[in-house]
């Protein structure tokens, strides 16, 4: 049988690159630029920055040789349950998020917070067909999509 570009969510993956490619290397100004720099939103972007990265870098460790860019899990994959996956489901695109929301602060451009919204939608998109993947290699997952939030921890 023959794997086709959505068997292991291949689009997905592009997308996604197409999406951070737009987010740090698009026009900033695009929709409107302030003349000056907000300092304090400014420093407070590159702290987000650093944590997402921080998160995103510490929940692809925390995978192991369970990590694939594709959204579908690995054939002899195991379902990673403990620390900041017990937090939240996805802390990869957590961390994502977070770096993405930090970018945006630190440009101060409406345009890479109109690309870090589009990231946010898009993630939760992408890890409801990856959870459904999941749920058809884990039956224990049904039980931690109960009691861990999806993308971002204690909210959502």
């Amino acid at each position: 049988m023959s794997k086709t570009k959505q068997d292991r969510g291949e689009i997905y993956v592009f997308i996604q690159a197409i999406l951070l490619i737009a987010l740090f290397f698009g026009p900033t100004d695009l929709f409107g630029k302030p003349e000056t720099i907000y300092y304090p939103l400014w420093l407070a972007g590159r702290a987000l920055f650093y944590i997402g990265l921080g998160i995103a870098l510490w929940a692809a460790i925390a995978l192991g040789p369970n990590l694939t860019p594709m959204p579908k899990p690995k054939r002899n994959g195991e379902l990673i349950q403990t620390g900041i996956y017990k937090l939240v489901r996805h802390p990869i695109y957590f961390g994502v998020i977070v770096l993405s929301f930090g970018w945006a602060a630190t440009l101060q451009s409406w345009y890479t917070l109109a690309v870090a919204i589009v990231l946010l939608i898009f993630f939760d998109l992408k890890s409801r067909k990856e959870e459904e993947w999941l749920l058809e290699k884990f039956p224990s997952y049904q039980d931690y999509q109960r009691r861990t939030k999806k993308l971002i921890p204690l909210i959502y």
